[in-house]
This record gives structure tokens, sequence and C-alpha cells, in this order.
């Protein structure tokens, strides 16, 4: 058999829901970003790219690497997700092709022929769906349509794959725990970052808005701290997400509101400019499946400041200061403590760059083209 011929047949035909890559990049789009650029470097991995929405195709392909195939057709994402719902059609290979597996990378999982894998970052639907977007209460009842067609659900973390256990009944064979891989966040400008800040000793913050990353009691640790430190800032950067009025009530009514600065959506670069010149990190979250933003912060050597919540005490392990979710007072605590405490500072550092080293995208990739193949 020719070479080329012996290739074709071991390659392996992956279709992946592009979708998180269209529009500002949240936290998914950030994984799915990292994930489809690592496959299409590796030999004998095809990538189908599919995206649902009704107007967004002709960004899809301006947002994928050179050699991935687009195959995206324009269909309502609201409607489709209803359709897959009650029916198994359309199956994603009326847009693909034919193909040896799907990985639906954003909790919504087509009907197929092949091998279907889910990924799930997080239950926050389930375990807090007051904190959810309306569009998002309906993931539960796909994913255990998904279970219901065969399909392997992938966590990001062992925290999140016991819930999917514990949570949505899914069986223990059904769930494979994957770690994500870190953005490059690396190179940034420390002064670059302090002026986009225009701030020189600043809490950075990064992550979209929304009710889950409890911004509002960041702010109320901010007050603290502030109280008692008149040259520190308080900086977010990040897109909105919804539901954004209470943080923006929380900083109407605090009384250091001049000291706190909200940066909007920032490209790669300013975020990294603005981890830079970041005094210490906080990440306040009510719930996480991962925790992108802290092991980003751990990576670049800023010390990190989180909340012992859903998956971060297993992702960030003993590179970052715990505090309770609830606990403003503890969160400004800390805050102040490594403001001002060189030894922690450095120790968390350390481990927290020794740390962040365990997670990146050729492990990733190697881990899911082990299970791609192992399914199709």
């Amino acid at each position: 058999m020719p070479a080329s011929e012996e290739a074709n047949r071991n390659e392996i035909r992956v279709a992946l829901d592009a979708t998180p890559l269209l529009g500002d990049r949240t936290g998914i789009g950030e994984v799915v970003g990292g994930i489809i650029q690592e496959l299409a470097s590796r030999e004998g991995v095809a990538i189908s790219a599919y995206a649902l929405t009704l107007r967004g195709r002709r960004d899809l392909q301006a947002a994928l690497p050179n050699d991935v195939e687009s195959a995206t057709r324009p269909i309502p994402a609201r409607w489709v997700r209803r359709r897959w719902l009650r029916s198994d059609s359309p199956s994603i290979e009326r847009w693909t092709g034919p193909i040896d597996v799907v990985h639906a990378t954003n909790y919504v999982a087509p009907p197929a022929k092949a091998p279907v894998i889910v990924s799930v970052y997080d239950l926050t639907v389930l375990r807090f769906p007051e904190l959810c977007r309306p569009d998002t209460l309906q993931y539960p009842a796909l994913l255990k349509r998904a279970l219901q067609r065969g399909a392997i659900l992938h966590a990001p973390s062992h925290a999140i794959a016991e819930e999917l256990m514990s949570e949505l009944g899914a069986p223990a064979d059904r769930v494979v725990t994957i770690p994500l891989g870190l953005p490059h966040v690396y190179g940034g400008d420390l002064d670059a970052g302090r002026v986009v800040a225009r701030a020189e000793r600043y809490v950075l913050t990064l992550g979209s808005i929304d009710p889950r990353k409890n911004l509002p009691g960041l702010v109320d640790a901010f007050n603290i701290l502030a109280s008692n430190d008149a040259s520190v800032y308080l900086v977010h950067a990040g897109p909105s997400g919804w539901d954004d009025g209470a943080f923006e009530s929380s900083i109407r009514n605090s009384p250091c509101r001049d000291r706190i600065r909200v940066l909007g959506y920032v490209d790669a670069d300013t975020r990294a400019d603005l981890l830079a010149g970041a005094s210490v990190f906080a990440y306040p979250s009510l719930y996480e499946g991962f925790g992108f933003p802290p092991l980003e912060a751990m990576a670049t050597g800023v010390p990190v400041v989180a909340t012992s919540v859903g998956s971060l005490p297993e992702v960030l392990g003993d590179g970052a200061f715990f505090v309770e979710a609830d606990d403003p007072e503890a969160l400004a605590s800390a805050l102040a403590q490594l403001l001002s405490d060189s030894a922690m500072r450095e120790r968390l550092i350390q481990r927290g760059l020794a740390i962040s080293e365990g997670y990146s995208w050729p492990k990733t990739a190697d881990a899911l083209i082990s299970l791609y193949r192992s399914l199709a």
C-alpha cells in the first residue's frame, strides 16, 4: 500500500463545534481555540469545524487555522437545539459528510452516526440555575438526550466529573476527565499594563461579567482594602456577560469608585500586559469548573487569591491563597497580605509557576486524540 494511502487510512476525521470562536472570546472560546489550534498541527487528524449560527458562518473561516475546513450551514442555534431535543435529525453529517467522531465542545451534542463526545465545563445550570442565562437552562435536557444516544461526557476536572455522575446521573464509564491547556499569556509588558490600567498598583480580575463571577463581592472586599491602602486600584477586564447590573450598582455605590477600572473586552496582548503589571490577582467566583484566569495569572508570576469552590482547589493546588466565596472581609485580608508580605508573595509565585507548567494544549490534545481513536 502506498504511504499516502496508509496515512489516509489511519487519519481520523473529527467534526468539532467551533461556535465559541465567534464573537468576543469567552473562556469556552479560549478552550476551543486552544484545542483546534493544537489539533490542526497534528498529522493524522482532519478537522471539520461546524458552528450553530444563522449569520456567523462567514466569520467562522477567519477564526479557524488555515488548514481547518469549515463545514457550516446557516441554521438558527435556538431552533436546532429544540429540534435535537425531540429528534435525531438533522444529523451533523448533513454538514460535514462522513466522519469518525464528533467533539461537541459547548454542551450541545448533535445527533450523529459517529460516536459523540460532549465537553461539559461546569454544571452551573444544575447547581445554581438562578445564575444562568435563560437560554442555557435547557442544557441538562440536551446532555441527558446526548447520554441516551450514547455520548461520552468530557469533564475538565475531577470535581466536574463527580458532579456529572452525582447531579446529572451520568454512568461512570461514560465520563472522561481531561484537563484543559493554558492560553498563551506570556511576554506582557509591565509598563504597558500599568498604562492601560491607569494605576501603578492594582488588583486585577479577568473574565466575563455575570452573576457567577461574584464581582459585587470583590467590590465589597476592595472597599475594605482600599480604606486602609490609599494607592491600590481594582481593575476588571473582560466582556459583558449578562445581568451585569449588580456589578455596575456596586461600583456606583462604592466610596472608592474612582479607583475602580472596568476596561471591557481586551485583546490577548493587552490581557498579557495587564497580567504583567498586576500586583495581585483576585478570583472571587461562586463556582468554577476549571478556572482559566487564575491559572493564567499563576503562569505569569502574579500571586493569586481565589475562592475555594468547584474545581479551583484541584486546579490551582497550593499555588493560590484560598478564601470562602461569601466572605469579603477574608478576601480583603488575603489581598492585603499578598500586597504587603513579600515572603508569602514569593512562595505563591513560585508554586503558581510550577503548577501552571502542568497544563498545556499539547497534553490536552494528546489525551483527546487518544479518546477519539478509542471511539472511532
